[in-house]
């Protein structure tokens, strides 16, 4: 986490452009799976430490972070929304969805003690899903585990239940008057940009692969990362980028600085 608030501070200031406009503000999301949980015996058996010991220690890091990019970028927009990991029961529930979640509590506990700190502005709804505007394009953010589809594919993996998702959530938040410009989401612990046929950004997973991703769902290990973008006042999602998280790697004894084979 202190190499993610690093990095998009420095990807920021330092490569947004020679003279970067100014910047009113930054938007710093929390989709849910803030904790393992013990949602599974394998979990349970291997979790370092209790539910409780990684609440408290996951509120510690979130209230690190979240100070930094105040101190950084001055105004902060904390959208929050539940995950699938952090329910009290084996099998996921719609009903009391938010309220019997941990991370429900961690968003609350983060709110209070922001409470006196102007700079901070917390929207924890009292739903699975949190509506909301960047100048004028609107995101819907879900945590990802509710789409209303099943399954994937052996050939273009999770992205088929993506694309349906998208198209369903988009139909239902018509209904309701929150049509929206940009889906987001998380759980699928895969890195996908917004584009023109499918408007949705996925969060890759910040843990990297685990013995689940190996064994069970068999799909190609991805570094661990958080997706990253800018928001234009009338041109929307700009520039994405997918923040890798891993220790920088090592400079090489080389004195060039690019190579080639060279024809004989």
């Amino acid at each position: 986490m202190k190499r993610l608030v690093n990095s998009t501070i420095d990807l920021a200031r330092n490569f947004a452009g020679k003279n970067p406009a100014p910047c009113p503000g930054v938007v710093v999301i929390l989709g849910g799976d803030m904790i393992t949980g013990a949602i599974h015996d394998d979990l349970r058996e291997t979790n370092d430490g209790s539910v409780m010991q990684a609440m408290l220690e996951v509120e510690e890091c979130l209230i690190a972070g979240l100070t930094q990019m105040a101190d950084e970028f001055g105004q902060v927009f904390v959208p929050c929304v539940v995950g699938n990991h952090g329910r009290g029961t084996l099998k996921p529930r719609a009903k009391n969805r938010v309220h019997d979640a941990l991370e429900w509590n961690i968003y609350c506990h983060l709110e209070r003690y922001f409470r006196g700190d102007t700079r901070l502005l917390f929207h924890v709804p009292i739903e699975a899903d949190a509506f909301f505007k960047v100048f004028d394009h609107r995101f819907l953010l879900t945590h990802g585990d509710s789409l209303g589809v099943k399954g994937g594919d052996g050939l273009i993996g999770a992205l088929g239940p993506i694309a349906r998702g998208t198209l369903k959530i988009g139909k239902q938040a018509a209904r309701i008057g929150r049509d929206f410009d940009t889906l987001l989401m998380g759980h699928w612990h895969s890195y996908m940009p917004r584009g023109e046929l499918c408007p949705v950004i996925v969060n890759p997973s910040l843990i990297g692969p685990s013995e689940y991703s190996h064994l069970i769902l068999r799909v190609p290990p991805g570094a661990p990362s958080q997706a990253l973008w800018w928001q234009h006042p009338t041109r929307g999602v700009t520039a994405q980028r997918q923040v890798t998280v891993e220790p920088p790697s090592k400079p090489t004894d080389r004195e060039d600085w690019v190579s080639f084979q060279r024809r004989v």
